[in-house]
């Protein structure tokens, strides 16, 4: 960005609806402290999070002609409308608050790990005096002991299948030994996979030999395994015992599965993350190999999406900080296919272990080829995945900005879509979906129920939906502001770039006169049907605007329009059925939910119960003299009431 450009950009910054933000007094306000930053844009949206040792230098650089750019920073500096700062004590914590921030706002211009993924544990409570086995989500720092991570939920269930089979070790939550002899065994017992303590019939000292069994097969060591179960296997069939050979035959069959899921890397016992990329423009793939005690567990891939300028260390640096950030192991050792520029993310690393982790970018030998396998697997995920990727960029992303162009507007990530739904009026309900980069953001969604309008005015029923969304927003907006607190984190706070009114004209006159008596510039545009109920073009700026319904774009919209529609009919049909469960026993007095199943399931319909005496009323579960005469009373006034009825006629 030349010097001209620069001076343009800060006086546009200036002239911003967020306020009068002086950048240049703003950085000169910098402290020369480790921190965050976070860069926002004029919708006041987080674009970019980023660390520094020191706020000062770091920041002030962006903004500064004679540093050489990347294209992505400058695309990124362009759209900056302010900016703001967390301060630190170290550089340390900065880097665990970006990790953290980054995850929480995914801005666009930070390299984004895609997937975000959880991996299994197999959890040992050896603190226990009859241990168990579980699967497991986290790894706490407690009393047990882990074992993983693995790569698939499934693999761990049919490990620990296997292992109840061979050791039966128990699954139960029982305290034992206070909890032995008080119920049955269970299931399985009887199914010979477990070996029951809560009866006794095995003693401690038994079960634990067994456990410790079961901690070398997780550990890897199946050798001997095999091998008793091949001995016992032939010695049963030597016997004529076929049955029982049969059954040695398939637990053998099974741990041989198991088994080969392991392969040896390495000579050593090392835990080690082996972690390579491949990249073509904007899109990248990240390979893990996961090797614990020197045998590849499993391996994963990640999507990444990057900018064009970034650098592979760069990717890659981005990349080991998001996912060790959300996972709790940290192996003792990282193979990466470029040496990360920086240090400190070492020191993070080891401070996460408790113990040092060593970064690795092997230029020969066998760890080598291990990153060069790596980074061959993820080139072909991405050759496979690729045409795939490029569909759905076309499918959302590259949709929004098919809109964006028919409408004539720079920039669309948040549109925001609005119906009415009801009966001849019974029961009025408005929807709000929200779609971010042509996907549905399901969180965002948000029900009305109709409080001010009555009978079938979808027009008023619609600004009234409109208001509340708004104002709600604003309110929420100020409180956070005024605790200091960001105003992203505000459940009502994001606006749309753009609102989407199931209907033409006059569903997009509603919304503009809301928008103006709220004082919001937001574009508003109808998605108009035809004769049909078929989206044929959109409602904007008093034209209807034509739109090719082959193109991706059409379809987001069809999408965004059917989605509304059924939200919208979804909750009308719930508060409909809600409605129509009503019985006559709700007006009884005295006589609630609790009392109303008891009666029902004493006498099992509402005529038993009207015919049914006080005495026989008393006696039902739930009820004591008082509610039953209240019932009773009920029924029979009511009677009373109908038997006079022909008199009062004659």
């Amino acid at each position: 960005m030349d010097q001209e450009r620069e001076e343009q950009h800060l006086k546009d910054v200036r002239r911003s609806p967020l306020g009068a933000f002086d950048v240049e007094e703003e950085l000169k306000k910098l402290p020369a402290k480790p921190g965050v930053y976070l860069m926002h844009d004029a919708r006041d949206e987080i674009i970019y999070v980023g660390k520094a040792v020191s706020l000062k230098n770091r920041v002030r650089q962006y903004f500064q002609s004679s540093r050489n750019k990347t294209a992505k920073i400058e695309q990124m500096v362009s759209r900056i409308a302010r900016f703001e700062y967390i301060i630190t004590d170290s550089e340390m914590e900065a880097l665990v608050l970006e990790c953290n921030l980054i995850k929480e706002h995914r801005p666009r211009y930070n390299t984004m790990l895609k997937d975000d993924k959880t991996y299994p544990y197999v959890k040992a409570t050896v603190w226990e005096d009859f241990p168990r086995l579980q699967l497991s989500r986290e790894m706490k720092k407690d009393k047990n002991k882990y074992f993983g991570p693995y790569t698939s939920a499934g693999a761990v269930k049919d490990t620990l299948d296997l292992i109840h089979k061979l050791y039966r070790i128990r699954t139960c939550s029982r305290v034992l030994p206070r909890d032995q002899g008080k119920e049955r065994p269970c299931l399985n017992y009887h199914i010979k996979q477990c070996s029951a303590p809560c009866q006794g019939y095995i003693t401690r000292e038994e079960y634990w030999e067994s456990f410790r069994k079961a901690l070398d097969f997780l550990n890897g060591k199946y050798d001997g395994l095999l091998k008793e179960l091949e001995d016992k296997m032939m010695a049963a069939s030597e016997e004529m015992d076929f049955e029982k050979a049969i059954e040695y035959r398939e637990l053998l069959s099974s741990a041989k599965k198991v088994a080969q899921k392991q392969k040896i890397t390495s000579s050593g016992l090392e835990d080690r993350d082996i972690i390579a990329m491949a990249r073509e423009g904007q899109d990248a793939v990240v390979q893990v190999f996961f090797v614990r005690e020197g045998r590849l567990i499993g391996r994963d891939h990640f999507h990444v999406s990057t900018a064009v300028a970034e650098e592979e260390s760069q990717i890659l640096a981005s990349f080991v900080k998001q996912f060790y950030a959300g996972t709790p192991f940290v192996p003792k050792e990282l193979l990466l296919q470029t040496p990360l520029e920086e240090e400190i993310i070492g020191q993070w690393l080891s401070a996460k272990r408790g113990q040092k982790v060593h970064l690795i970018s092997p230029k020969k030998g066998e760890k080598e080829r291990l990153v060069e396998l790596a980074a061959k697997n993820a080139r072909m995920v991405l050759d496979q995945d690729k045409d795939k990727l490029k569909r759905e960029e076309l499918r959302t992303i590259g949709a929004m900005n098919q809109v964006a162009e028919w409408l004539k507007l720079k920039n669309i990530s948040r549109i925001e879509a609005f119906d009415i739904s009801n009966i001849s009026g019974f029961e009025s309900v408005g929807s709000m979906i929200v779609y971010e980069h042509g996907k549905p953001k399901r969180s965002d969604y948000r029900k009305f129920r109709i409080r001010s309008v009555q009978g079938p005015d979808d027009y008023a029923s619609m600004g009234e939906v409109l208001t509340r969304r708004f104002t709600h927003g604003m309110e929420e907006e100020e409180k956070l502001r005024e605790k200091g607190v960001d105003r992203s984190l505000g459940s009502f706070t994001r606006f749309p770039d753009l609102i989407m009114m199931d209907g033409g004209r006059g569903q997009v006159n509603i919304a503009l006169e809301v928008l103006s008596k709220l004082k919001l510039d937001i574009p508003v545009c109808g998605m108009v049907k035809d004769d049909n109920h078929r989206t044929r073009g959109l409602y904007f700026q008093n034209l209807e605007i034509p739109i090719d319904k082959h193109s991706e774009g059409f379809r987001l919209i069809t999408r965004i329009q059917d989605e509304a529609h059924r939200f919208a009919i979804e909750y009308h049909r719930s508060l409909r059925s809600k409605s129509q469960v009503k019985s006559i026993l709700d007006d009884i007095p005295g006589i609630g939910p609790a009392r109303r199943k008891a009666l029902m399931r004493q006498f099992k319909s509402q005529e038993a119960i009207q015919a049914a005496s006080l005495e026989e009323l008393s006696a039902t579960p739930q009820m004591n003299r008082q509610a039953a005469a209240e019932v009773y009373n009920f029924f029979h006034k009511k009677q009373q009431a109908a038997a006079k009825e022909p008199e009062k006629r004659e």
